[in-house]
């Protein structure tokens, strides 16, 4: 790909790669855009086939958390770190702390957390070198593992989007086809549960599964989930599984899951609305753990205002969620066009006011 015209295309600020030999650090950080505030993102471990898959994953998710931040009403920007490596076998506390240093280096322009293939344990050992992290443990003044949020969020615009559909926001009765069993998709498959639906789940670790089985859910394989027929599809897996082989497959009302970046194009929105489905844009609903995040001390410097972290004042901003797929879907049927788009209108609309005030985070 041609790294420098991407970024133009699509409006990127900075991509900064990281090298440090001795500790087998090899990273990229993807800063979007900071009109907002500081950009605030995961920082992925995982083993990329090659350097390119590296550099598309990164500014792909940075784009994302751009649009997240601001679909959710925050003072933040978006970005995101990758961490080219296998979270199995090459952690040590001598990369993470070469991470954060080069964390440290960027000034605040970019705040990481955890994400797939890290954890509150490699957030501890980065913020030794840097403040500029997010998702500490509770004990060291931090909100914790972001993925209970990130659940209650989906949960809460899945309820959403029953009400727009059926006319009653209760998801009892419904068949929920849940793809990936990971920290979110679990926790929501507790929540729908709870809520009386009936699941009917995959994902590749028998072990989730067998929690799974617990709740009542039916198993298929990772193949054969999206031919499922069900009332809703939840993707909670990798991203680009909405594509031209999946979605005619789909037998569904309603594609409402936590996976980033779930349409492999932007015409695959399209593609939705002409089939019926009602799609609940990824980056909007699966923003409960960022809106957790951004009640942390080091996310709420971009406000002016410091202060511990609130558990109570998180959770009613998660909760508002489902206000948003509201919005969202009364804006595609008003406008005639996909929610896909509606949400991109509504972020760029903010952003475009924003930008009329300042352009670049600077601490």
């Amino acid at each position: 790909m041609k790294i420098i015209d991407y970024m133009e295309r699509y409006g990127y600020e900075q991509l900064t790669f990281c090298s440090d030999p001795a500790s087998g650090l090899r990273a990229m950080v993807a800063i979007h855009d900071t009109t907002l505030g500081p950009a605030l993102g995961g920082a992925r471990m995982f083993p990329y086939p090659d350097e390119e898959a590296a550099i598309t994953d990164v500014l792909r998710l940075a784009r994302a958390m751009t649009y997240k931040a601001a679909a959710a009403g925050l003072n933040l920007g978006g970005g995101k770190a990758v961490i080219w490596g296998d979270p199995a076998k090459d952690k040590s506390e001598a990369l993470f702390r070469a991470f954060g240093r080069y964390l440290e280096a960027l000034g605040g322009r970019y705040i990481t957390t955890e994400d797939v293939g890290t954890t509150t344990r490699d957030m501890e050992w980065i913020s030794a070198e840097t403040a500029h992290v997010t998702g500490l443990p509770v004990p060291l003044g931090g909100s914790g593992d972001p993925s209970p949020a990130t659940a209650m969020g989906v949960w809460r615009g899945m309820k959403a989007c029953a009400a727009a559909v059926w006319g009653a926001d209760s998801l009892k009765g419904r068949h929920v086809a849940l793809m990936g069993l990971g920290k979110v998709g679990a926790a929501l498959a507790r929540h729908l549960h709870g809520d009386g639906a009936r699941l009917t789940v995959a994902d590749v670790n028998p072990a989730a599964l067998k929690a799974a089985a617990s709740l009542g859910a039916s198993v298929v394989s990772p193949q054969d989930i999206t031919s499922v027929e069900c009332d809703i599809f939840a993707p909670c897996a990798l991203g680009a599984v909405l594509n031209d082989d999946t979605i005619p497959r789909l037998k569904c009302r309603v594609v409402a899951g936590a996976a980033n970046n779930q349409l492999a194009e932007e015409r695959h929105g399209d593609a939705l609305a002409q089939r019926g489905i009602l799609y609940a844009p990824d980056y909007v609903l699966n923003g409960g753990g960022l809106i957790n995040l951004s009640f942390e001390p080091e996310a709420l410097k971009s406000t002016g205002v410091v202060t511990g972290y609130n558990a109570e004042a998180a959770r009613a901003k998660v909760e508002g969620i489902y206000g948003t797929i509201e919005r969202i879907i009364a804006l595609a049927r008003e406008g005639g066009i996909p929610t896909a788009q509606a949400a991109d209108k509504l972020v760029e609309a903010r952003l475009a006011s924003a930008r009329r005030v300042r352009r670049l985070y600077l601490e």
